[in-house]
This record gives C-alpha cells, structure tokens and sequence, in this order.
C-alpha cells in the first residue's frame, strides 16, 4: 500500500470519528430524543465513515482521497469552533 494512502485514510479515519461524536451529540441535544436514537446516529455515522475510509485505503484515486480528507478537516474545525 502506497504512504499517501496509509496517511489519508489515518486523517480521514480520526477526522470522521471526530463527526460522528458531533452528530451524536447534536442528536442528544435535540428535544424528545432517546438514547436509541444517539446508538442509531453513531452507528449509521460509523458505517459510513468505515465505507468511506476503506475506499480511500483500496480503490478511490489520490485527487478524491485527498478531497474527502480537506472537506472532513474544513468540517471538524468548523463544527468544533463555531458557538
């Protein structure tokens, strides 16, 4: 496996667990929610992050690899900043 793979997917696997902790706790902070929905939101959240981090370790090319890794960071720093 090339280094540029092994470094993207490491970004992009810490930057989404970083999302599905914010989509959790936004899910916690909404009115009338349950703990079933919090479960429900991370695990749809880290399905998604583990389809999209091994595709960006096997088969996505470098230009969309690198553009999904850029858009978490933008994402996190925005989301964890902002209030």
């Amino acid at each position: 496996m090339e280094t540029w793979r092994i470094i993207a997917t490491s970004l992009f696997g810490v930057g989404g667990l970083v999302m599905v902790l914010v989509a959790m706790a936004q899910v916690r902070d909404r009115k009338h929610s349950h703990h079933a929905d919090v479960v429900k939101a991370g695990l749809i959240g880290l399905v998604v992050v583990g389809v999209i981090t091994v595709s960006i370790a096997l088969w996505l090319p470098s230009v969309v690899s690198w553009a999904l890794v850029a858009a978490t960071a933008m994402a996190v720093f925005f989301l964890t900043m902002m209030d």
